[in-house]
């Protein structure tokens, strides 16, 4: 299929993993992506996976002066925006009585404030029918030790995106949300844990999804397109859960 063929699509956080997964699946169905990230390195590399359809802007999800530099960069670029997928985010897990304020204000700038300012800057840049999808999670749901303030922030962007559906639907634009269960990205390598460490973390993951496997990122970037196609225009305000079953049975 080609359902992107001549469109522009935004990706937050698209240097890798799920972001990169999108990125990738936008252009293999025709779209001009435009994909966001810190480090540089890992921009180029994307890029050079994408292919020449492919756009780098190195942005930091968790300004929100920065947001309004994002929509400057992409307006420079001449284009207006049929998709966005909201995919940047910050994941720190801690016991209740341990968490620093530090911890709660990262988590909650890169995952709430970043993403609401970054959808208001670009406002201006989406067109009529445009499709907004945001990176949720399925810990704002199952209760996981460690994680209240990941999950808080998670819950904070869902409700966001039904809130924000009420009010840009005159526009014409809708917001959804994917909630991802244990996805198999560099995240879980970045947990600060010796290998020993995260491979049982992961196995007492894997033992809860009643699929008995992680998701793949090229699962989760299905759903994206799906959510930002034409094919699903009567789909506004709705948390798609893709976890295996994790947190339904």
């Amino acid at each position: 299929m080609q359902r992107f063929t001549a469109k522009t699509v935004l990706v937050t956080g698209g240097s890798s993993g799920i972001g990169l997964a999108a990125a990738q699946a936008f252009a293999a169905e025709g779209a001009r992506v435009i994909i966001t990230g810190r480090d540089e390195a890992a921009l180029a590399k994307a890029k050079a996976a994408i292919g020449d359809q492919a756009e780098v802007i190195r942005a930091d999800s968790g300004n929100s002066r920065a947001a309004a530099e994002l929509a400057g960069e992409v307006s420079r670029l001449g284009v207006q925006l049929d998709a966005i997928f909201i995919n940047a985010g910050s994941a720190s897990f801690s016991p209740f009585d341990k968490v620093s304020e530090d911890l709660w204000d990262r988590t909650f700038n890169t995952n709430v404030k970043g993403p609401y300012f970054q959808i208001q800057a670009l406002l201006p840049l989406l067109k009529q029918g445009a499709s907004i999808v945001l990176n949720g999670s399925i810990n704002a749901h199952i209760g996981m030790p460690d994680s209240s303030v990941y999950a808080a922030s998670k819950a904070a962007l869902i409700s966001l995106a039904k809130t924000l559906s009420a009010e840009l639907l005159p526009r014409g634009v809708r917001v959804n949300v994917i909630s991802p269960g244990p996805i198999a990205t560099p995240l879980y390598g970045k947990l600060g844990m010796d290998a020993e460490t995260l491979q049982g973390v992961a196995e007492q993951i894997r033992n809860q999804v009643p699929l008995g496997r992680f998701g793949t990122p090229e699962e989760l970037a299905s759903t994206v397109l799906h959510l930002s196609a034409p094919e699903s225009a009567f789909i506004v305000g709705t948390e798609i859960v893709v976890d295996g079953g994790m947190s339904q049975l």
